[in-house]
């Protein structure tokens, strides 16, 4: 009995590179990157800015060539070091950062671009089933000067969509949208390419975008990604101290691990994974739980707080001089040198420390 085939990853990169400037400089932007994307699947490239992850998004597009390594989109290599296929044949949507809309043709003259190989009446049907999804029906004859910055955007993803491609991808999609309106677009978007069981990947540096609306995140730094997984694996447990670094708030504080549990200054600490010898342990703001000081025990200082309403964020000093960072509600009242016990709500990620 014959076992039935996987269907192919909606797209598959694997040991891709990317190297730029002269023989003499060379810069290497993309260095050895695998990674796979599931067909329906949303997920996020994340990274600071230089990291390599615009870089990435061209070579899958095909605007650049790789140098290494190969790619394939929904089971067909579009890009070797024998093969590249140019943009327009990888059944690829592209949403631009500046959206990319033509301003003299209306809402639908623009989805209906991508569709010049359907009859009229397809055409038709096709757009107006993409306007719906997209939350733009009545809006067909508008000019794009005559929308909102988040109508806009809908428009380039429904343009990118309407000629049912393999892969979507979206190179930093909001940010040119207002603070008050992001959160709401962004939602927006996560909820058609969902919707639309579309396999789609975007380009981020805001860790909030990234967390917040996608069923993976691929953490990339130094050309290479670190890291992919669900937002919350990645937040409570990155793979290593760069990870963790660049994933939110962190504290670093230093102990010995002894197998189940770590050694430190606010006593022994549960240890998520087994590990031994000197560590750095992670220690987010919300896991550390600031408590009224005990007579006859070393105390903890406040040395600075900030408020923001809704919660937070208190610098603490340890007896040792040690300075860690907490997160509280609004509720508490932090003046400066107020007297504290400091606890860890545990277990505990951990690394080993680098000699």
């Amino acid at each position: 009995m014959s076992l039935p085939r996987r269907k192919p990853a909606g797209l598959h990169l694997q040991g891709v590179s990317k190297q730029f400037g002269t023989r003499n400089a060379p810069v290497l932007a993309v260095n050895d990157v695998s990674l796979t994307v599931n067909r329906g699947e949303f997920i996020a490239l994340l990274g600071p800015s230089g990291c390599g992850k615009t870089t990435t998004l061209r070579l899958i597009a095909g605007f650049e060539r790789v140098d290494a390594g190969s790619i394939e989109i929904d089971g067909t290599t579009v890009a070797s070091s024998s093969v590249h296929v140019q943009p327009e044949r990888r059944r690829v949507g592209m949403v631009f950062q500046d959206y990319a809309l033509f301003p003299h043709v209306s809402v639908l003259a623009n989805i209906e671009f991508g569709l010049r190989r359907m009859s009229a009446a397809d055409k038709r049907a096709r757009s107006l089933e993409i306007l719906e999804l997209t939350g733009l029906s009545g809006l067909e004859e508008r000019m794009p000067h005559e929308l909102s910055g988040g109508q806009q955007q809908r428009v380039a993803l429904a343009r990118a969509l309407a000629p049912n491609p393999a892969l979507i991808l979206l190179d930093e999609p909001f940010s040119n949208l207002d603070a008050g309106l992001r959160a709401r677009v962004r939602a927006e978007l996560g909820e058609i390419l969902h919707a639309a069981k579309a396999t789609a990947i975007f380009v981020t540096h805001d860790q909030e975008e990234a967390l917040s609306m996608v069923d993976r995140v691929a953490v990339m730094l130094d050309g290479s990604v670190k890291q992919a997984a669900s937002p919350h694996e990645l937040y409570t447990d990155p793979a290593s101290r760069s990870v963790a670094e660049f994933i939110g708030e962190a504290n670093f504080l230093p102990g010995i691990g002894q197998g189940d549990t770590i050694e430190c200054e606010l006593g022994n600490l549960a240890a998520r994974k087994q590990i031994r010898g000197p560590v750095d342990i992670l220690l987010r703001p919300e896991n550390i739980e600031l408590l009224p000081a005990q007579p006859g025990l070393p105390a903890a200082r406040v040395r600075h707080s900030l408020f923001f309403g809704h919660d937070q964020l208190i610098t603490v000093q340890l007896p040792t001089g040690t300075h860690l960072t907490a997160r509280s509600g609004p509720s508490d009242a932090y003046v400066s040198d107020l007297p504290l016990q400091v606890a860890v709500r545990s277990p505990v990620v951990a690394y080993p420390r680098k000699k």
